[in-house]
């Protein structure tokens, strides 16, 4: 890779894309969950119980914190991604479903996740597609 920078003059090392320091993720992270989520997040994390609490701090740090405050593409995109990486897992349909509504609240319309999912069918099989998109359906009922 660093070879085809090189015959393309693109200076290395690239500028990092990390956006938060240690001391703030867990802060940008839950403020980026608030961007995506709304109101929903603080009452998962009151519902909580005592002993799982540190595992809603794990999630905003690091999959928000870190990733989700990252350069390089917009939250729009960001949150796509997100879906179409769950709807591949298997096993996930309520965080799927979280994230379809995350996708709505960020702008992306119920056709652009369509289109999204439609393109992961070949690398993640029918039947992740079609447990995603009944996801979909129940976030968003067809008219």
């Amino acid at each position: 890779m660093n070879t085809v920078f090189q015959e393309r003059n693109i200076e290395l090392p690239l500028e990092s894309q990390k956006r938060v320091l240690e001391e703030e993720r867990l802060d940008k992270g839950l403020c980026v969950q608030k961007e995506i989520f709304g109101d929903v997040i603080e009452k998962n994390r009151e519902k909580a119980p005592v002993n799982q609490k540190h595992i809603q701090d794990y999630l905003s740090a690091f999959c928000f914190g870190d990733f989700y405050t990252r350069g390089g593409i917009d939250l729009k995109t960001r949150e796509l991604l997100t879906l179409c990486i769950l709807s591949a897992l298997g096993g996930a349909d309520s965080q799927v479903k979280a994230h379809v509504q995350g996708n709505l609240n960020v702008g992306n319309d119920k056709e652009t996740m369509i289109s999204a999912i439609t393109h992961g069918l070949p690398y993640m099989g029918f039947p992740r597609t079609l447990n995603a998109l009944s996801c979909v359906n129940e976030i968003i009922p067809e008219k």
